[in-house]
């Protein structure tokens, strides 16, 4: 790419020919924080699979209403791992909007997340980012930044959404989630989307799999999982009412929310508590 067209964003050594999640997921959210091979692959999902965008917002509203509920558990820390661009509606927003005491560590291993964050948060005492990998929870946990923000003696909300599909078993994303777990309080929770086919049949599930496809062969293998693997991911935790479901199932705002077919969503939301 010519130096003219590189975003001032975007740091010299990253590879911009290559797109990545976080600005993918920030495309499809309408958000500035994407190149043209983040747009290219990002308008590949959608031929195959319109429905690409309406899932990335139904995740935008099941982090909001997240964030309300852990509020109003008297919830003020906020772990963000695998966050993304900090664009509108994002969990700082959300939480302080609700209780400007709320702190709000955003972690991520796209640097161009963590160098387009840092302006943003700049004049935020009680929001950061940092550069780190969910796979190296001492990296993530032990960081300057996260532990001069986030008391771990008080609870705190580890928040994972549309991240874990990216740990393959390999790693044993539940061993990983355990030492998260083993850092937190009786009464901090973990809240988890991930991406699954479970209900998807026909046509829904053929485009589906060729979604998981395309990202495969662009980015990195995209692992589907079924609620009880989520459920094995988040042992030790507590699943509060109701459990794992389909992003619209969760707690929705009204019965509008919800829709015909919550299944065709294709992502699983859970939250749980540490007792």
């Amino acid at each position: 790419m010519p130096m003219l067209d590189r975003p001032r964003w975007a740091p010299k050594r990253i590879d911009l020919t290559r797109p990545s999640g976080a600005r993918v997921y920030d495309y499809l959210l309408g958000g500035g924080c994407n190149t043209a091979a983040d747009r290219e692959l990002a308008k590949q999902l959608l031929e195959v699979m319109p429905q690409v965008r309406d899932t990335v917002r139904l995740n935008r509203n099941f982090l909001r209403r997240v964030v309300t509920y852990l509020v109003g558990q008297g919830v003020t820390q906020f772990l963000d791992i695998g966050s993304g661009i900090p664009s509108v509606g994002n969990v700082h927003q959300l939480a302080q909007g609700l209780d400007p005491k709320c702190r709000v560590a955003y972690v991520d291993n796209d640097p161009i997340a963590i160098a387009y964050a840092e302006p943003l948060l700049r004049d935020n005492d009680l929001a950061t980012a940092v550069l780190a990998d969910f796979r190296s929870p001492e990296q993530v946990l032990g960081a300057p930044a996260v532990r001069s923000l986030i008391d771990f003696d008080q609870p705190v909300a580890v928040l994972t959404l549309l991240m874990m599909h990216f740990v393959p078993d390999s790693a044993d994303p539940a061993r990983l989630m355990g030492r998260y777990r083993d850092a937190l309080v009786s009464g901090s929770y973990v809240a988890l989307s991930h991406p699954s086919f479970t209900g998807a049949e026909g046509e829904l599930l053929a485009d589906a799999q060729a979604v998981g496809e395309i990202v495969q062969n662009t980015m990195e293998p995209l692992h589907v999982r079924t609620a009880d693997d989520l459920l094995r991911i988040i042992a030790g935790f507590e699943p509060v009412p109701p459990g794992v479901v389909h992003l619209p199932l969760w707690r929705p705002d009204s019965a509008a929310d919800v829709g015909c077919h919550p299944e065709s969503s294709l992502v699983y939301g859970v939250v749980a508590a540490k007792p």
